[in-house]
């Protein structure tokens, strides 16, 4: 499986390199894309510098910070033209631990979408307070009761996306950024009828810079699940025609 990790950046000059060698040293088969915001700290040049060196690294540079989820869908677009089968997203700042690449991808072989989480028997965070936990773990049990579905940590952001969801799900309506698009693309996902699976993984707080969480992100999110739940939209009786399930 020909697996795109995507890393959206902005100033995250302090890990990006780690990350990045990290990642391919731990899943050599897979190739990196950053997409980075023209980020003030140098960030896109590190990254230049690494994909000079490695033709399994590639850069995306945008004109300036435009959001998360329109980074990701950036970064979809790109590996969608290029062909590759699997497209994982991934925090830039060492929050995911990169040695657990292989297990996401691994996971899609079975499923259509593998969703790293924090909140299943395994997994767990690292370095939070206890507010910023309770946040996290409420904004996954507000949007499984309101959408009705069981993934238990909608908001994670370690993830992996087989081919056919990506080019099935209608990308250029999904507007969310932040909590919202996490949900979003996990609930669009079991709505169509793929599957969508949980391993679990450790979330460590990020060691170097500042998070991008604000309260208008989560503002945004609890908004957008409400809107989400009045459509009262259920996943169809048989799986997508194009699920992995399906051809299974």
């Amino acid at each position: 499986m020909k697996g795109l990790v995507v890393l959206p950046t902005y100033n995250e000059a302090g890990t990006i390199a780690e990350v990045i060698e990290r990642v391919l040293a731990s899943t050599p088969q897979v190739e990196i894309l950053v997409v980075d915001d023209n980020s003030p700290d140098g960030t896109g040049a590190i990254a230049d510098g690494m994909a000079a060196s490695d033709a399994r690294v590639h850069v995306l540079h945008r004109p300036g910070k435009g959001g998360l989820g329109p980074a990701y869908i950036a970064g979809f677009g790109w590996g969608l033209e290029r062909g590759y089968d699997a497209m994982i997203e991934m925090d830039s700042d060492l929050s995911h631990d990169p040695a657990d690449v292989a297990r996401l991808v691994d996971g899609a072989r079975a499923a259509d979408l593998v969703v790293g989480s924090r909140y299943m028997p395994g997994g767990a965070t690292r370095g939070w307070s206890r507010m910023r936990e309770a946040l996290s773990r409420g904004a996954g049990i507000y949007s499984r009761l309101l959408l009705r579905f069981q993934v238990t940590d909608p908001t994670s952001g370690f993830r992996c996306y087989r081919r056919a969801l990506l080019e099935t799900l209608p990308l250029d309506e999904v507007r969310s950024e932040g909590y919202a698009f996490q949900i979003e693309m996990a609930w669009r996902a079991w709505t169509l009828g793929f599957s969508v699976v949980d391993i679990p993984i450790v979330f460590s707080e990020r060691r170097e810079g500042a998070s991008k969480m604000s309260r208008s992100i989560v503002f945004e999110a609890a908004l957008a699940v409400l809107r989400w739940a009045l459509r009262r939209r259920r996943p169809p009786a048989r799986p997508h025609q194009r699920s992995v399930v399906a051809s299974s």
